[in-house]
């Protein structure tokens, strides 16, 4: 599939990075993979004209890809840096798997949705980001295959508590971006200082609306 990115779609992109460091992203990793990443790509092609509107879109299976200026939030809060585990919850559309790649980040990433997680993992290989994509329980993790542990892990989906599981293939001195509550969130950056829950340390980030977090899979 012959896929376009117009001069227009890459003005419309500068454009969008500049409402981004005007709402308070600064850091150069996440704004040139936003510059870099097209997000039409992502969507239904008849929602071309809304693609870098800072909006949520809908994708199929009751699921959205975020406003960008949460996917650039989100990944501002990482603080990541090339060469870095990163596991990913919630796959959905793949555009924020496809900026953690574009940062540099080697990204393994966990969806339950099987219609989108056959859609988007077909779209990545395609597109050429190697990112590792499996088919599960969001609340676990990668708890079938040893990866980890991870340096980061970042939850595109509202979770109503902080799964354990995936606290615990965070490795000490990494960094967990996860949208905390269930009528909305408040978005949490928890770095592990250490095992016990009282060594974490929790900064809170502003609400959020995503979609919630749910457990098991979906093969249908």
């Amino acid at each position: 599939m012959t896929r376009v990115d117009s001069f227009k779609h890459k003005g419309l992109r500068r454009q969008m990075c500049e409402e981004m460091r005007r709402k308070g992203i600064t850091d150069p990793l996440v704004l040139k993979a936003m510059e870099e990443v097209p997000r039409h790509w992502f969507i239904d092609p008849a929602l071309d004209a809304h693609a870098y509107v800072d909006r949520a879109l809908k994708i199929g299976c009751d699921q959205t890809i975020s406003h960008p200026s949460t996917v650039a939030m989100q990944s501002q809060l990482l603080e990541l840096k090339p060469g870095m585990k990163v596991l990913e919850i919630g796959t959905g559309s793949g555009y924020q798997t496809a900026i953690l790649c574009r940062m540099g980040a080697k990204v393994f990433s966990v969806e339950r949705q099987k219609g989108l997680f056959d859609q988007t993992k077909r779209l990545l290989g395609e597109l050429g980001y190697r990112a590792r994509c499996f088919l599960g329980d969001g609340y676990q993790g990668l708890t079938e295959v040893n990866y980890g542990p991870y340096d980061r892990v970042i939850v595109t989906c509202g979770a109503p508590e902080i799964p354990a599981p995936l606290m615990a293939q965070l490795k000490v001195g990494g960094i967990m971006v996860i949208p905390l509550g269930e009528e909305e969130q408040e978005m949490l950056r928890i770095t592990k200082e250490g095992e016990s829950r009282e060594e974490w340390k929790v900064e809170k980030f502003g609400t959020y609306s995503f979609v919630p977090m749910l457990d098991g899979r979906n093969f249908s």
